[in-house]
């Protein structure tokens, strides 16, 4: 039989065993090293079974409830002969969804199954043949125009009436949400303390560029024109996320504090106090989402002397234009993406600039990674050849967390091949590198811990040729009033001290905003459990408490990159929805709490 014939078959016999409610049968079709990574159609939740025992319980838990029927293989499957993996697309519906997958036969039997939820029946998104007719022709008498009607709905929302979701934090995570949210007709609140949707990217050092290329980073519905740059600069960023929440017509609150949010069981709406404009307003909504993301607070540490040093110290955070230190002595600790970042602003400016740095830093040349790492998927490349950013989101969400080291690891050795002569240079200057604990490489330490890693736009050559100084191996063990001293004793004077020390996590924000409570019935946000440096076991298989629901009943965490916030942002939308419209939603598999922060 032909790659497609083999593929439809196979899924004509497990969708008669699902309908027969036939479990062992529909079980005894995967191969003994199997995956079924499901994004909310099955389990509810974000949910990867591993092997056919856990196959075998999900589908004893759940088959009858989702009642999942019309699989089907959508277009041509595709025959790696060297492995013997047969693949494609699928479409399939369950009770209350449609959705879209991909399937991976090994040997005949499955070895990696994705499914996802596209739409929920009866509440579709109005788009197309759907959408709105926005003006009612013919004479009314009375009636309001768009803006009439959306002034009213931001006059109200909120205080006559209550949203069903409050999403605090209004960067790239919360916007893309607010605007699913906004087109499956849920009303919600997106709570920001900043003037503007975008200065949390214009607040920061004014060299910041995205580091991802725009294929990677489109935001939901309106992606980048096909003229925008590679790499955008931070105020560009900022701009569009302005542009896109006036048109995608969000309700969100610029200017406001958050300071408290509990939760009511018997009620089971959170109450959630605000500072708007200098008054103080509560909202009672049903679901909280905190999507402050990976750079919510900053993680400042406490050195002796801190409050001696008679120059600037701050945070990477609050570091600004580089301008103003020309011909300053400036230290800044840290090695990753925000430490080169403004090493290299420094240096342009003309300070005298040294990095410390603490522990072993990954380092991915730019034009490298985009060439090995993201080709295939986000890239002019990957349009040309039919890999649009939705089908490259489903690719890379189609390969399981537990394999996804070994599809990593090649592109890493690859790389270190290519740019031999580079790492070559930084070790040579002393620079401590590492390429992860398995040699896996930038995405899976952003997976794993979120930091650890700095994708090299020019920084990285400063430091090999010596015009940014390093002290690789040591930390800042107390600060004077015009220097720092270092745990190996030497002595560097100083004008500014940059603090490129990280985030504290999304766990600690839980803390601060509603209860250390409630932080420690949720636990540990992000990592994978994969028992490597700053990601303990046990084993998760997805990322913990992100998109999904947590131990603390209607309280969720959105956040991540771009194409995390684009991609995941699909998912916990739909979640929401359910909830919002009464279905039923029965969580298969919610994630135990193992870690507190």
């Amino acid at each position: 039989m032909s790659a497609t014939e083999t593929l439809t078959t196979w899924l004509n016999d497990f969708g008669t065993a699902l309908e027969q409610n036939d479990v062992s049968t529909a079980a005894g079709m995967f191969a003994d090293e199997c995956y079924w990574r499901d994004l909310v159609t099955f389990t509810w939740n974000i949910k990867t079974m591993e092997g056919q025992d856990q196959v075998t319980d999900m589908l004893n838990a759940r088959l009858s409830d989702v009642k999942p029927s019309n699989w089907e293989l959508d277009g041509e499957a595709a025959h790696d002969a060297e492995n013997d993996i047969i693949e494609g697309w699928i479409n399939f519906e369950t009770a209350v969804a449609r959705g879209r997958g991909q399937i991976r036969l090994l040997g005949g039997k499955c070895w990696t199954l994705l499914t996802t939820m596209v739409e929920l029946k009866g509440y579709e998104e109005p788009k197309g043949t759907t959408r709105p007719m926005g003006v009612e022709h013919g004479v009314h008498k009375g009636r309001k125009n768009w803006l009439e009607r959306r002034q009213q709905e931001e006059a109200e929302l909120g205080y006559k009436e209550q949203p069903y979701i409050v999403i605090i934090g209004g960067g790239q995570g919360g916007i893309a949400l607010g605007a699913r949210m906004r087109r499956l007709g849920v009303p919600t609140i997106i709570i920001e303390k900043n003037e503007r949707p975008g200065d949390s990217w214009r607040k920061r050092y004014k060299s910041l560029c995205l580091h991802d290329p725009v294929w990677y980073d489109h935001l939901p519905y309106l992606p980048f024109p096909d003229h925008w740059p590679v790499f955008a600069p931070k105020d560009k960023i900022g701009d569009w996320l302005e542009m896109y929440t006036k048109v995608m017509e969000l309700n969100y609150w610029s200017s406001t504090l958050c300071k408290s949010a509990s939760y009511d069981e018997s009620a089971q709406e959170w109450t959630v106090n605000v500072v708007r404009d200098g008054k103080e307003v509560t909202l009672r909504p049903k679901q909280l989402v905190l999507a402050t993301g990976m750079s919510g607070i900053p993680r400042v540490p406490e050195i002796p002397g801190m409050d001696k040093f008679k120059g600037d110290i701050h945070h990477s955070s609050a570091h600004g234009s580089s301008e103003a230190y020309t011909g300053k002595r400036a230290i800044v600790l840290g090695s990753n993406n925000s430490a080169h970042d403004i090493c290299a602003a420094l240096y342009e400016n003309d300070a005298d600039t040294t990095m410390i740095q603490r522990s072993s830093t990954h380092i991915a040349r730019s034009d490298t990674l985009m060439e090995l790492a993201l080709g295939d998927l986000y890239s002019e490349r990957a349009v040309a050849s039919g890999v649009d950013t939705n089908t490259a989101d489903m690719i890379f969400a189609s390969l399981p967390y537990r394999i996804l080291h070994t599809f990593q690891i090649p592109v890493y050795e690859e790389m270190a091949k290519q740019d031999a002569d580079f790492y070559a240079g930084l070790e040579k200057a002393g620079f401590l590198l590492d390429w992860g604990d398995d040699g896996s490489g930038l995405f899976m330490k952003y997976l794993r811990r979120g930091s650890g890693y700095y994708i090299d736009v020019g920084a990285s050559q400063l430091i090999i040729d010596g015009d940014v100084k390093l002290r690789s191996g040591v930390n800042i063990d107390h600060i004077k009033e015009n220097s720092v001293v270092l745990t190996d004793g030497s002595e560097l004077p100083a004008d500014l001290i940059v603090l490129a020390t990280g985030y504290g996590s999304m766990n600690g924000f839980a803390a601060k905003l509603i209860s250390q409570e409630v932080a420690d019935k949720v636990g540990k946000v992000w990592g994978l459990g994969s028992d490597t440096t700053k990601d303990p076991g046990p084993w998760e298989g997805e990322q913990r408490n992100m998109w999904k629901p947590t131990q603390q009943e209607n309280l969720w965490f959105h956040g991540g990159n771009l194409h995390q916030s684009r991609h995941y942002s699909q998912f916990l939308s739909l979640q929401l929805k359910a909830r919002y419209e009464g279905l039923d939603t029965p969580v298969y598999g919610l994630q135990e709490v193992h870690h507190l922060s």
